[in-house]
């Protein structure tokens, strides 16, 4: 089974007023931050699709392995990045853990924990993190969806997807709240900092 990562890094950070991509999170940027976790982890490779500030976020990740793909639609929302990083996948890709830029939380033991849920149901279209009963993210979604997911526009995400298939979908109850930690405003983002 092959799991790899697919990091949206693309958006224009227009409630953060700056782009979070490059917020420094334990002395870096926060792209480079998620893109080492991801890398530390059981992924068997990560993509990251750029966008709004692609010059300097190629910068951050200058000295990390990780394919960079280009949305030039970024500006239309999540869904065009999320169809842009799946169409870049290698072919024999069995799933993708889609990783957000502004979680900054998301460590390699929770990459990891994801990873072997999903690997125990191997029928499961997707794996969905619920914390206190909360859906949260990375998801993981098997390559049977890649197509559908891949016709997503503006700034919808795979939610709606999934809701097609709620009976072939893991649910997966984590006792980490990172899956619904994110950082989307500066008053969220001085939280995360305290």
């Amino acid at each position: 089974m092959k799991i790899v990562g697919l990091l949206l890094a693309a958006g224009q950070s227009t409630r953060m007023g700056q782009p979070k991509q490059l917020l420094v999170w334990k002395g870096r940027p926060l792209v480079a931050h998620i893109a080492t976790e991801a890398l530390a982890s059981q992924l068997a490779g990560l993509t990251v699709v750029v966008g709004a500030a692609e010059a300097q976020v190629r910068v951050a990740l200058r000295d990390l392995s990780v394919q960079i793909v280009t949305n030039s639609a970024y500006a239309e929302g999540l869904g065009t990045s999320l169809a842009v990083g799946l169409r870049a996948l290698p072919a024999d890709t069995t799933a993708a853990m889609v990783l957000l830029v502004d979680q900054p939380l998301v460590t390699v033991r929770l990459i990891n924990e994801l990873i072997n849920a999903y690997r125990a149901v191997p029928a499961a279209l997707a794996l969905v993190p619920v914390y206190r009963s909360q859906r949260g993210n990375p998801v993981i979604i098997a390559a049977d969806l890649f197509a559908e997911l891949t016709t997503l526009r503006g700034d919808a995400g795979a939610r709606a997807v999934f809701n097609r298939y709620t009976d072939q979908i893991v649910w997966h109850e984590t006792n980490d709240p990172a899956v619904i930690t994110d950082a989307d405003t500066p008053e969220a983002w001085r939280a995360l900092q305290e």
